[in-house]
This record gives C-alpha cells, structure tokens and sequence, in this order.
C-alpha cells in the first residue's frame, strides 16, 4: 500500500496561499533556515509538509518509501518541525532544554511563535538532527 503524503502534490506557492499573515512570516524564516542548514531547496509533500531532503525508509514489514529528511508545516496554531530521529539522544535533549517555549511529539516539536524560541539553537537542532539522520540512512 503506498503512503498518502506524496511529494510535490502541490507547489510551495499553493501550500502558503491560505496562511495567516504571521504565520507566513515564520514559515519564510523558516524556509531560509532549512535551506541553509540542508543546501536542499523546499519541497512540499502531501498538502502541507515543507520538507528539506529525503530519506529512504525500509520496515520490517518490507514497507519502503521516501520521506523528508527534516521539514516543518505552518499549522494554523502551532508551526510542526520535523526532528525525525526523536528526542531520544542526549544532545538533542541538551538543546531543547535552551531552545525556549515548545512542547514535542514523538518526532514533532511543536512552537507556537518563533519569537518564543532562541533561533540559534533551533539551527543547531535541525543540523543536529539532519548529521544524525544521514548516518542512520547512508548508502551501504
């Protein structure tokens, strides 16, 4: 069965036509961001999943694909950003203890307003996250 989130389903440009004003300030800064982390261009996966990069993913089940190395949806109330391997390891663990007001999922942090958060770790994380995801998945 193939996953529903597809990339560029539709354009960058469509992804943000309906965002709230504020909202779309933080997601260009945003943009900027993991395009300089990365040196990937933005792509949209599904309808509203900004993603930098891929990976290719194999489950025991034998179910493979691809999916956003990192990324980040402009939400209506909180912006998404995609720290793919978890909260798991202690260095990540370091930088969201100074990385300001968040909450996170199990792969997801959550960030109402970048005026919240110390921009400059919020960098660290996602390189952080990027370094740990390329060796997880690097070409055997």
């Amino acid at each position: 069965m193939a996953i529903k989130t597809q990339v560029n389903q539709i354009t960058l440009q469509e992804c943000l036509a309906n965002t709230d004003p504020k909202r779309l300030e933080d997601a260009n800064q945003l943009i900027a961001l993991f395009e300089k982390i990365t040196q990937e261009p933005a792509i949209v996966w599904g309808k509203d999943i900004i993603g930098f990069g891929y990976y290719q993913y194999k489950y025991d089940s034998g179910q493979s694909g691809e999916w956003p190395l990192t990324g980040f949806s402009p939400r209506k109330t909180k912006l998404s950003i995609y720290i793919m391997p978890g909260f798991e390891h202690n260095e990540i663990v370091t930088l969201l203890n100074r990385l300001g007001k968040h909450t996170k999922g199990k792969s997801c942090l959550y960030i109402n307003n970048l005026k919240n958060i110390d921009l400059a770790v919020l960098e660290q994380l996602i390189a952080l996250s990027v370094k740990i995801m390329k060796v997880k998945y690097s070409e055997k």
